[in-house]
């Protein structure tokens, strides 16, 4: 009894702590991605974990890689520059963005909601 009891409190806080991969705030996306400098090529992944795999070609240098991710999504969502912000990871691979006003959903997105 003590064990079953123990596999669904441990199930509970699993689904508690689990993160969305993206969210709305009004017309706002916020997503969650997860980085990878370097890549071959420029490209939108599958979902790992809570994140968005997104690959670019550019290195890691002082915020490098992370300026050529908004640029890359910008055509991806059909927005501007100025309407993706990076909240949190500018220098890291793990990163939040919030994208105001898309005109486009990547399919991996769209598939999710």
């Amino acid at each position: 009894m003590k064990r079953k009891k123990a596999s669904a409190d441990i199930e509970k806080t699993k689904r508690a702590i689990q993160q969305p991969v993206f969210s709305w705030d009004n017309d706002t996306l916020v997503l969650n991605i997860l980085g990878k400098p370097c890549a071959k090529q420029d490209a939108i992944g599958n979902i790992k974990g809570h994140q968005l795999k997104v690959s670019v070609t550019a290195t890691p240098r002082g915020g490098k890689a992370t300026d050529h991710m908004v640029r890359f999504l910008e055509d991806q969502f059909g927005v501007t520059k100025s309407d993706i912000e990076v909240v949190f990871g500018r220098l890291n691979v793990n990163k939040q963005l919030r994208i105001k006003s898309l005109k486009r959903l990547p399919a991996i997105i769209g598939q999710r909601e």
